[in-house]
């Protein structure tokens, strides 16, 4: 049976692939710097999917370089992020915006989005008592959510409008952002509305399609100054960088019959395998936890079938609710197909 872990187990796509292959022998400049063509093309064509000129593009190795390097770099000594509490930032990246001399200041939203009315209250709290506590410099949030949601164009508009009145960046962990945007639930939200409204974001390649990368797009101007600087001096800086554009190339050029890029049909696809497996699951009696009308899926389950669900197919445990159930999350990609949803489906009705 096909694994449902994770959406970065398989290589790369084929097209992506093959342009590795055809690529291999040309002798480029490193450091994705002015003279790599490909970089200089992948630049181009995010620039134009994002339908601005006027901003920077660069690549970054992995979703951890390019939140350090990010949200460290809009950031101040004296201030921090403002964030959900499952945020990547401050869960699953070991305190590395915190081991760069940043704080990460969390809200009590329990959903995975950002309110305006969580962030006001850390803002107030956080700005009591002037000079003596950590001040709100940025605003941190991703698309996909950690647990699956879709940022619409009505509460993304909501956070960036409440960022705005206080003077902060808004910075945009796109480690799934393929999947959000060609996700049903968008609602409107487009990769050129968050170019327009985020100080920084990125468009994650590894999740998507590609050996690795993310695309960091910057308008912010003291990012777009710190950057080449943070990205060497933490290490993010591959010695091969035309590798991450050669990829990013193939992922965002358009096909000759002016169809949809590579990188959104990856995308799309591993969207429709995950709700034919959501169907599925909801069919044969299992519990969604919340909304999740991405990649990735959440379900309840007693700890023996979460057991038995690692075994066939990888799937991990998400939250233990302490009574015996857990989450267990189903993750599809680019690589998933139809009969590899059917043949877990039939293995989960004999559960």
């Amino acid at each position: 049976m096909r694994m449902f872990r994770n959406d970065y187990s398989e290589g790369a796509a084929p097209e992506v692939l093959a342009a590795l292959v055809a690529t291999n022998d040309e002798q480029t400049p490193g450091y994705t710097e002015e003279g790599d063509a490909h970089c200089e093309r992948a630049r181009e064509l995010v620039r134009a999917a994002c339908g601005r000129d006027d901003v920077d593009v660069e690549f970054c190795v992995g979703g951890t370089s390019a939140n350090v390097i990010g949200v460290t770099g809009l950031l101040r000594d004296w201030e921090g992020a403002v964030c959900t509490p499952d945020a990547h930032i401050n869960v699953h990246e070991t305190g590395a915006v915190a081991a760069c001399g940043r704080t990460v200041l969390p809200t009590d939203d329990r959903d995975g989005f950002l309110t305006p009315e969580a962030a006001e209250r850390v803002w107030r709290f956080q700005t009591s008592t002037g000079r003596h506590m950590t001040r709100p410099g940025c605003v941190y949030i991703s698309n996909t959510t950690e647990l699956g949601g879709v940022w619409d164009l009505a509460r993304f508009d909501a956070i960036c409008d409440w960022a705005d009145d206080r003077g902060l960046p808004v910075f945009l962990d796109g480690a799934r952002l393929g999947s959000a945007l060609t996700s049903p639930a968008a609602g409107g939200l487009t990769l050129e509305h968050i170019a327009a409204r985020c100080g920084a974001f990125y468009i994650g390649g590894t999740k998507n399609g590609l050996l690795m990368g993310e695309a960091m797009v910057i308008s912010h101007p003291r990012l777009r100054e710190a950057f080449p600087y943070l990205q060497k001096e933490r290490g993010g800086l591959l010695a091969k960088g035309r590798l991450l554009g050669v990829q990013f190339e193939a992922a965002f050029a358009r096909p000759a019959d002016g169809g949809e890029a590579l990188y959104w049909r990856l995308a799309r696809n591993a969207n429709e395998c995950a709700l034919r497996l959501r169907d599925g699951l909801v069919r044969l009696g299992f519990t969604p936890y919340g909304e999740a009308p991405s990649n990735q899926q959440f379900f309840v389950t007693s700890a023996e079938q979460r057991d038995a669900f690692e075994a066939a197919c990888g799937a991990e445990t998400f939250y233990d609710l302490g009574d015996g159930r857990v989450v267990t999350r189903f993750v599809c990609s680019w690589a998933t197909g139809e009969k590899d949803v059917d043949e877990l489906l039939a293995f989960a009705a004999t559960l």
